[in-house]
């Protein structure tokens, strides 16, 4: 595997930010069988090491970013198009990057191979991970467990840039330089709705936003997931709007699936092998799926053709009988029209998914190789895996022991504090994981009425009710 430094991809202007943090705790006196990851049941509450949480979010955030920017190098390279056609294999790892459907590869490598960025630079923010620090920031700044329509309105507004107010980017050296805001389909129409005075949910119904059914929901909110242990019903109602910014139906239950796998990964029984581990989660998850919905037949296809397969390393032929079965024969209710839709690329994900078998590197090389939107479902499993195996998890998988854990959100968005004025970038992986711990004391509080166990250093949390 190879290494590079990021440099010219993250040129851009700095910006100002300002706020302020916090948050609050609940405090029990009595001592508590704590363990270092949801593993410990009593009658009525399982107890969730917060210092293990911690490490877990490092882990999220770091595999997250790994894979947002190995996915980048070929997105949008194979689309099932003539044009783009043949899709690519396992032959095409290591070999030169082939230029995306806009005609220009990315400026931060030319070769399809995993991307790292060392210590000294800043993980770049992208629209896979900006909307998601975007979001823990306003339950930071907000001080509240439950975000309602005006302050993710207001959040979108004062942390994102409009068309007419971003500022000039050059991709290349060579490129013109335009306005670029990092908003794009049903995200960009959205921020525009906003704009005008429109809140969620209604900036996703369809009839003022035709963009509803594209993958940008996937993006901004699986860290609701991670910001309510277990808790799945919780995760669900603290994401319901912020999934509504920008996506409905199809696409809105896809979010659900991703945000239902985030949750219950703290819930895992981790006796088990990551193979077994992830297959529970994407099971338990797919019952959030309507049963006539084509993301549910989507699912159900795929892993049946993932299990019927006697070699589980061709996973090309799952991937080109999805190619063949949704985007040519318009199977299962899904019609194909674009490849930034939610559905054709939870497609792909699933491929990734089940052929990764839980090994985060060859999950993220399949979602590279996959075709359409590939840094977006590469995000998701590599967040997702990160925060299960931690961030020495992460770090041992690659074999890498000089990885940044420096992140720079003014790449993309605005108007944040600079928790690090002494280096590149505005954050750190581990404070942001630390901050975070600070809002799940609250959603523990407030949303599931459980208990912060302060002595012992972890939650109490209750049973789903019902």
């Amino acid at each position: 595997m190879k290494s590079a430094k990021l440099f010219l991809y993250f040129v851009m202007p700095a910006f100002l930010a300002a706020c302020t943090e916090s948050a609050i705790t609940e405090t029990i006196s009595q001592p508590t069988k704590g363990s270092e990851f949801a593993q410990t049941d009593t009658s009525s509450y399982t107890s969730v090491s917060r210092s293990g949480y911690q490490d877990k979010l490092h882990g999220f955030w770091l595999g997250q970013s790994i894979a947002n920017w190995t996915g980048l190098v070929t997105e949008m390279d194979k689309v099932g198009t003539p044009e783009t056609m043949p899709f690519y294999t396992d032959k095409d790892w290591g070999s030169k990057d082939l230029p995306a459907i806009w005609g220009e590869g990315v400026p931060h490598t030319d070769t399809i191979d995993f991307f790292f960025v060392e210590k000294g630079q800043p993980w770049g923010a992208d629209d896979d991970t900006d909307i998601e620090y975007m979001y823990q920031y306003l339950h930071e700044s907000q001080q509240t467990s439950l975000l309602t329509a005006k302050q993710i309105q207001q959040g979108w507004l004062t942390h994102t840039y409009s068309e007419e107010d971003a500022p000039l980017f050059k991709k290349f050296p060579n490129s013109k330089a335009v306005k670029e805001n990092f908003l794009w389909e049903a995200n960009e129409k959205a921020r525009i709705l906003m704009a005008q005075g429109m809140l969620p949910p209604e900036t996703s119904e369809p009839k003022n936003n035709n963009k509803y059914m594209m993958i940008d929901a996937q993006l901004t909110t699986e860290v609701f997931g991670l910001l309510s242990p277990i808790r799945a019903d919780v995760a669900l109602k603290m994401a319901h709007l912020p999934i509504r910014v920008a996506a409905k139906h199809d696409a809105q239950w896809i979010s659900q699936f991703y945000i239902t796998m985030h949750s219950l990964a703290s819930k895992v029984d981790t006796s088990l092998t990551m193979q077994q581990q992830t297959f529970w989660l994407a099971e338990q998850a797919s019952k959030v799926l309507p049963e006539d919905s084509y993301p549910a037949k989507m699912y159900d296809f795929i892993q049946r053709s993932y299990q019927e397969n006697p070699d589980k390393s061709d996973w090309e032929k799952t991937r080109d009988a999805v190619y063949q079965r949704y985007q040519v024969n318009s199977a299962d209710g899904y019609v194909y029209k674009d490849p930034f839709e939610a559905g054709i690329n939870f497609a792909a994900s699933l491929v990734s998914f089940f052929y990764g078998e839980g090994d985060i590197v060859r999950t993220i090389q399949i979602g590279s190789l996959a075709g359409w939107d590939s840094d977006n479902p590469t995000a998701t499993w590599g967040g997702l895996l990160g925060f299960m195996i931690g961030k020495s998890g992460v770090e041992q998988a690659f074999k890498q022991n000089n990885l940044s854990e420096t992140y720079w959100i003014h790449r993309t968005r605005r108007n944040f504090p600079d928790h690090t004025p002494d280096q590149l970038g505005e954050d750190t992986f581990s404070q942001m994981a630390k901050r975070a711990i600070k809002v799940i004391d609250q959603v523990v509080v407030e949303q599931m009425q459980g208990k912060v166990d302060v002595l012992n250093d972890t939650w109490l949390i209750p049973a789903t009710k019902g």
